[in-house]
């Protein structure tokens, strides 16, 4: 008989040490690093008393735990950790980021179909008219890393615009522009090329603020006919069809990794390389 764990003795982080460093997590987070299922499905079957850590039933859903030592099963079956999953899609304009949509429209989970999807999760977004390079994993740990602002890591989008860019209009997207208070940069802006009434544009972010290019042209007075992301760190869309999936190789990981900072010992307590082919 599994016994149950006080909540008072389930002991938070010393002060100063963060959920996110890979070791010391919360139970429900614990079970969604592992791929077991998400946070909030967690909650539920600790509350219902099926889940106990070192066989200890814990119906405390901010129990702390040491994720590299403990031994969590759910209904008395162990959980192992999943083997970690990279793809890239490359998404068709149209779609919108979500697993689910209260609305019904297409998703870009639809294009997953031929592979197992349920715990992957997107890493960042694009929003309905963008396309382009979208990557899925369920390694939350470099999700994270790879979307956290200090890691500055760029993605690159080729816009078309309504109007033939001058450079004064480029060197302001880099300057940055104002829109309802908020500071929105590009990094980089170059012209690919132009025709008589429109062209293409290259911009590179390393921040990701909602609609953030379209916001910035808007400003300028510019329309966005069609924008898509072609890079995400050292990952190119390439000639991936539109709609089409992809596993990454163990290399371009390997590549995002070192991206996000993980090159040495890693967010997740883990040396470079360990677990990273799909």
């Amino acid at each position: 008989m599994s016994q149950r764990h006080s909540p008072q003795r389930s002991g938070k982080p010393a002060k100063g040490r963060q959920e996110s460093d890979g070791k010391r997590v919360t139970l429900p987070r614990a079970l969604s690093k592992l791929g077991y299922c998400s946070r909030t499905q967690a909650e539920a079957l600790i509350a219902a008393g099926r889940v106990t850590v070192d066989g200890r039933e814990i119906t405390d859903p901010t129990a702390w735990i040491d994720l590299d030592r403990a031994r969590i099963a759910v209904d008395g079956e162990a959980i192992a950790a999943e083997k970690k999953l990279y793809f890239m899609l490359n998404k068709p304009r149209g779609l919108v980021t979500t697993r689910d949509d209260p609305e019904g429209r297409p998703t870009v989970y639809d294009c997953l179909r031929d592979i197992d999807a349920r715990h992957l999760a997107p890493v960042g977004r694009l929003d309905k008219a963008s396309e382009g390079l979208l990557l899925f994993t369920n390694d939350t740990v470099l999700a994270q890393a790879l979307l956290d602002p200090i890691s500055h890591v760029g993605k690159i989008y080729h816009v078309q615009v309504n109007t033939i860019m001058e450079q004064e209009l480029l060197d302001r997207m880099e300057r940055g522009v104002i829109d309802d208070g908020e500071l929105l940069t590009a990094t980089a802006a170059r012209l690919l090329r132009s025709g008589d009434r429109n062209g293409w544009i290259e911009v590179e972010l390393k921040e990701g603020r909602n609609r953030q290019i379209r916001r910035m042209l808007e400003v300028l007075g510019v329309e966005c006919l069609r924008l898509v992301r072609v890079a995400f760190g050292d990952i190119a869309l390439g000639d991936l069809a539109k709609g089409a999936v992809r596993a990454l190789t163990e290399a371009e990981v390997l590549g995002l990794r070192r991206r996000a900072g993980m090159e040495k010992t890693g967010r997740n307590g883990m040396k470079a390389g360990r677990n990273a082919a799909p």
